[in-house]
């Protein structure tokens, strides 16, 4: 992956609660997905009005998330992530913050999820077939989890939105989720 921007790492409590609302993480979300777009576009994207975007880019803005860039026609300046990707420390005194910023991102991906299904039979037929839901059960170690997951970043991560410059024409913005844990039993032990 030589070459590919690094991940954000997020250590601070404070831009991890911002992270935790959900507009303002499905704004970052959806600005890392497509690139620049003004307050009004980012509104139709999350089912925000363009003034409450507009609001919550700001503290996000004030946080390093986005920023402003300039616009085409030099009226409206677009927003734009300042990051390609997000990852959290793994720092015991920040466990609430961090699973608060990830039952708001498993909440983004349920409603893209149900979006993706309730559209589907408006979609092409060749983006249709090209779509996948998928589940897997392994049986690995935590090394070859490990080795795994850094696998599929590595074959994953030249594709995302704001690092590919090559994308040929046709190419959409395509959200992929990968969830990758042991299982755990309802007592909370891991499965064997």
């Amino acid at each position: 992956m030589a070459g590919l921007p690094p991940r954000k790492r997020i250590e601070d409590v404070e831009l991890m609660r911002a992270l935790a609302h959900p507009l303002r993480s499905a704004l970052v979300d959806h600005l890392m997905a497509v690139g620049p777009r003004t307050a009004s576009e980012c509104a139709t994207a999350v089912g925000s009005t363009a003034s409450n975007c507009s609001w919550h880019l700001r503290q996000l803005a004030q946080h390093g998330l986005v920023e402003r860039v300039e616009g085409e026609d030099g009226r409206e300046r677009p927003w734009r992530a300042c990051q390609v990707g997000i990852e959290f420390g793994d720092d015991p005194d920040l466990r609430g913050a961090r699973l608060a910023v990830v039952g708001t991102t498993l909440a983004r991906e349920k409603e893209l999820t149900e979006r993706y299904l309730d559209a589907a039979d408006r979609l092409d037929k060749d983006w249709r077939d090209a779509s996948g839901i998928n589940t897997y059960s392994l049986r690995v170690t935590a090394a070859e989890l490990d080795e795994l997951v850094r696998g599929i970043d590595a074959l994953v991560r030249p594709y995302v939105s704001t690092i590919r410059e090559d994308a040929p024409g046709g190419a959409l913005s395509v959200h992929l989720g990968l969830r990758a844990f042991p299982r755990v039993d309802t007592e909370g032990k891991p499965s064997t």
